[in-house]
């Protein structure tokens, strides 16, 4: 099990703390529409940006969940990844600070996800 807070200044008046099942390999968007958690996003597909999320691990060893290659790309084109955070996620499998959240699988770790909700492509 992991716990999974989300935080958003805009659109959640206190942080809501849920519970993912390990191995679900459900993205964190799934996770927060069945828990009522207003991430904004359009596609559902990592080609428009909006389900920007910060992730922040909050205990035990980072691990990240795959980069897809239209998450590379699109946080690429938004400034929020470099080629050397790519290369590092890939080979130390390290949560990047920056995913999409319509990406992004949850894996057996606590985590805090920051989103603005406000734009498209906004994060806190």
């Amino acid at each position: 099990m992991a716990n999974v807070t989300f935080s958003s200044k805009h659109t959640l008046p206190k942080d809501v703390t849920v519970y993912a099942v390990a191995g679900d390999r459900g993205t964190i968007l799934s996770l927060a529409e069945k828990n009522k958690i207003p991430i904004p996003f359009e596609c559902r597909d990592g080609e428009c940006g909006s389900c920007l999320i910060e992730v922040v691990t909050l205990t035990g060893k980072t691990m990240g969940s795959a980069l897809t290659e239209k998450e590379k790309s699109m946080l690429k084109s938004l400034g929020k990844i470099t080629t050397a955070e790519i290369d590092n996620a890939v080979t130390n499998d390290v949560m990047p600070k920056y995913r999409l959240a319509c990406q992004t699988i949850v894996r057996d770790q606590d985590i805090l996800v920051k989103f603005a909700g406000d734009e498209p492509g906004g994060s806190e």
